[in-house]
């Protein structure tokens, strides 16, 4: 009786390839996405408050409208509405906050 023999196939070893591949690619992006993340909650708590001394004070979210223009042309758009979110949130922390860029005339 002739021993029968069986062919691996090739394709299992393709798949596993490729898992690989796109794991290390998604790491990758995770790692891109949470720094985008870290730059517009900083960003995003950026404010000029110009005082006259006294009471009078106007706050500009200065951080919040360059992070918006950064948002609206970067190259990689992973997910805008999350980007836009954390600015929100992000500049209405900044505001309430005693940080950020006085200015008094």
């Amino acid at each position: 009786m002739p021993k029968q023999t069986t062919k691996k196939s090739t394709k299992t070893k393709a798949t596993a390839v490729s898992k690989r591949r796109a794991s290390v690619a998604s790491d990758r992006y995770d790692g891109v996405f949470a720094l985008k993340l870290a730059l517009y909650l900083v960003l995003g708590t950026m404010w000029i408050k110009i005082t006259d001394g006294q009471v009078v004070t106007v706050p500009l979210p200065i951080g919040l409208i360059f992070g918006m223009l950064f948002t609206a042309h970067e190259h990689f758009r992973i997910d805008r509405k999350i980007e836009y979110a954390v600015l929100m949130i992000a500049a209405l922390v900044g505001f309430f906050a005693p940080f950020g860029l006085y200015i008094t005339l």
